[in-house]
């Protein structure tokens, strides 16, 4: 098994190019925007990080408790789901049949605990506007062929990252999102 390794920062021409770089996803094609969206998160996610820290940054200079109880509520909710996904076979089931659903449980168990903590807001702001800015950049991002051979490595698993190793714990992997592409395409249909 290769050890993990933390993708290089890409520089700010290949992150952000001009706009002949980036199109808007196909909807009608799931399976080619599932696998820009996953290949964008694995090439990209030095980049994506120090998005969100930016945010985070920002966001905690101006809130510093509720950002502090946001992070703790949310790591606290994302360990016990991997933590039950491990030991419960029922949940362990469900994250495997129904992974987008299992992640969208997650993201609403951790606004609850947080809305009845009072930091709604510091939760909009610090941990869902760096998600909307990662999620869009990896829509609408199209492929080099850099990005391609990259993930084509890590896939065969002659190298491993961080955020290859979350979406497999949040049971994502591309095997998982082809099902999910396979039933909304299915649904699409009829």
């Amino acid at each position: 098994m290769a050890k993990v390794e933390l993708t290089p920062l890409r520089p700010w021409d290949d992150f952000f190019p001009g706009a002949e770089r980036f199109a808007k996803p196909d909807v009608k094609d799931l399976a080619k925007w599932n696998n820009r969206v996953v290949s964008n998160l694995l090439y990209y996610q030095t980049n994506y990080l120090a998005l969100a820290i930016v945010v985070f940054l920002i966001v905690g200079f101006l809130n510093p408790v509720g950002m502090f109880t946001a992070m703790a509520v949310v790591s606290c909710v994302f360990l016990g789901s991997v933590w039950a996904g491990e030991n419960r076979a029922v949940i362990n089931n469900f994250k495997r049949q129904n992974p987008t659903a299992f992640v969208i449980a997650v993201m609403v168990a951790s606004y609850m605990l947080i809305s009845l903590l009072g930091s709604v807001m510091v939760f909009m702001t610090a941990i869902t506007l760096p998600l909307a800015l990662i999620c869009a950049h990896a829509s609408f991002r199209l492929r080099n062929m850099k990005n391609k051979l990259e993930n084509k490595i890590e896939g065969a698993g002659l190298k491993r990252s961080p955020m290859g190793i979350l979406l497999e714990a949040l049971g994502q992997q591309e095997e998982n999102l082809h099902k999910i592409q396979s039933f909304l395409e299915g649904k699409l249909k009829e």
